[in-house]
């Protein structure tokens, strides 16, 4: 089946050039030109991949982002603002990654790859379909965490890196292998964006943040029971 991507840029120009590009590549899209009708569609609609501008008129892409959290599709936030601040502002808000106007459509189109092989926990991953840490509870296949059995609702990136986690409990993983595990070979990630998923990841956890362990100049470790 086909990846189904919506992209939500008010732009006229960049939202052809996107959908030209998505289009020859194999995808089916759909396009909207602000936030409203965006949430519309993704309400009505199944996607696998959101490409999200920041700046629209009316309900901002930031807003969008935090609103569908709970959907657990990939976005990727298309924007302007390129300071650090406004990109750990994106990802801390929901998005699962980040590119800055005016961007290079080869990059563009690895990105949007990128995510989408999200999609896809590697094999090694699924064969344990639950993972029980203290209080923490991960059903892979419902997409389902509690903490104390409270449901905790995590983007895409922050639920498989949890996964990736459990899934080596004892051992320490490195930044690079971590996005190795969640994405695939090949991607090209900077540290800052591991930490602010993994950040993020801890604040939503809540009591059962202290599961993941720093492991200071090496990466993450999630402890063995």
């Amino acid at each position: 089946m086909k990846a189904r991507i919506l992209v939500v840029e008010d732009e006229t120009d960049i939202r052809d050039l996107m959908l030209l590009h998505l289009k020859r590549d194999g995808y089916e899209v759909d396009s909207v030109d602000n936030g409203e009708e965006a949430l519309k569609k993704i309400e009505n609609e199944n996607y696998s991949l959101i490409v999200l501008d920041w700046m629209l008129p009316g309900i901002s892409g930031l807003d969008v982002c935090k609103k569908i959290q709970n959907k657990a599709i990939p976005v990727l936030m298309v924007t302007a603002r390129a300071d650090t601040a406004d990109i750990v502002v994106g990802l801390e808000m929901g998005a699962d990654d980040y590119i800055t106007k005016p961007f290079e459509l080869p990059i563009f189109n690895a990105r949007v790859r990128a995510l989408l092989r999200r999609l896809l926990l590697p094999r090694n991953l699924m064969n344990a379909q639950t993972f029980e840490v203290g209080a923490l509870r991960v059903r892979v296949d419902a997409h389902e965490v509690l903490c104390d059995n409270n449901p905790i609702q995590l983007t895409t990136s922050e639920f498989k890196l949890l996964v990736a986690l459990l899934a080596n409990q004892g051992k320490v993983l490195s930044r690079s292998k971590l996005v190795e595990m969640v994405q695939g070979e090949g991607v090209s990630v900077v540290d800052r964006t591991v930490d602010t998923h993994v950040f993020g990841l801890r604040k939503k956890l809540g009591p059962c943040a202290e599961v993941i362990e720093t492991i200071r100049g090496v990466g993450y470790r999630v402890q063995s029971n």
